[in-house]
């Protein structure tokens, strides 16, 4: 009796479907084509667009309280701006994984982003950027022709933060620049113009805010960045970093109280904004575990929060100005 083994052919195992990349989260109940798409614009994780989002109102409102501004028309900038932040940061997600195409699929948390893992090809992705700047487009055409020159003159450092990674150990400095721009565009986007009296601290401290929560944030990948070639504040830093933020997390709190008072703000302002910022950042300094990723996330995820802080204090500012109790 002869027996027979089979094996299966050539084009059979071709015909194989590759295995699906689960992402986590609601995203994986999309259909198969749709999900890298939304995993790539990071859809089901929004604390980038809050972090884009809020120097934006924070800007608008303090423009809109000491110039006297209509509510209802400093209500639709905000909103326009909020869903500007979304495209945004979308097109900006893209952008940095086709630049770290190659370095994302030698970091275990980064390894399945769908460009690293081939699942949304390189022009595919390029075509995705231009999707979402073109949804960008309805917040850009409501802006005043000089926030539209200020805004496009951000896209420079939206290309190039990526590239930052490979050269200097201090990415998150223009990760700052770039993402704290809305408190330029915020401003003049309400006024035609800016203040640099105002301006200027709003959005140096916003730097120094986003160089404390992106080095807590970078403190999730450090053993694999080395290994890949990534650079970070966290690794420049490294056991130093409690110094290091205490100080950035001191002068976004400093730079914050100095624009209010530059913009008159009064004592809800201190109190709320100042204050409560102030209790926030230490409160995450003190607890964070820069050797515990999870630990890590939840910090840096938790500064959306300090978002809201700063934008209560100014709204209570501006109802009590407006009913003259201040």
């Amino acid at each position: 009796m002869t027996t027979t083994t089979n094996i299966p052919s050539e084009s059979s195992t071709d015909n194989v479907k590759p295995k699906r990349i689960l992402y986590g989260g609601w995203i994986d109940k999309l259909p198969e084509k749709w999900a890298p798409y939304a995993f790539l614009a990071r859809i089901d994780k929004p604390i980038g667009t809050w972090l884009l989002f809020w120097p934006c109102a924070w800007s608008a409102t303090m423009a809109a309280y000491s110039h006297h501004l209509p509510t209802w028309d400093t209500a639709v900038m905000i909103a326009a701006m909020g869903f500007g932040a979304v495209a945004m940061r979308g097109a900006g997600c893209t952008i940095n994984d086709l630049w770290d195409r190659n370095m994302d699929n030698k970091v275990e948390r980064t390894k399945i982003r769908p460009v690293a893992a081939g699942t949304v090809t390189v022009p595919q992705a390029i075509a995705f950027t231009g999707a979402q700047m073109f949804c960008a487009l309805g917040t850009f055409m409501m802006l005043n022709n000089y926030t539209k020159v200020l805004s496009l003159s951000s896209l420079a450092l939206v290309v190039t933060y990526p590239l930052m990674k490979r050269v200097t150990y201090w990415p998150q400095v223009v990760l700052g620049l770039a993402f704290n721009y809305g408190a330029l565009v915020g401003w003049s986007a309400m006024t035609g113009s800016l203040d640099p009296a105002v301006c200027a601290p709003l959005y140096l401290g916003g730097v120094a805010w986003t160089l404390t929560y992106d080095t807590i944030y970078a403190h999730q990948d450090k053993r694999d960045d080395v290994l890949a070639g990534v650079k970070s504040t966290a690794l420049r830093f490294g056991d130093k970093t409690p110094q290091w933020l205490t100080g950035f997390s001191s002068a976004f709190v400093g730079l914050t109280a100095l624009a209010g008072y530059m913009n008159g703000q009064g004592l809800p302002f201190y109190l709320i904004s100042v204050g409560g910022t102030a209790a926030h950042l230490a409160w995450q300094l003190r607890t964070v575990n820069y050797d515990d990723p999870k630990s890590c996330w939840q910090k840096f995820a938790s500064n959306k929060q300090i978002g809201a802080i700063v934008w209560s204090g100014l709204l209570a500012d501006t109802v009590l100005a407006a009913s003259h109790v201040v």
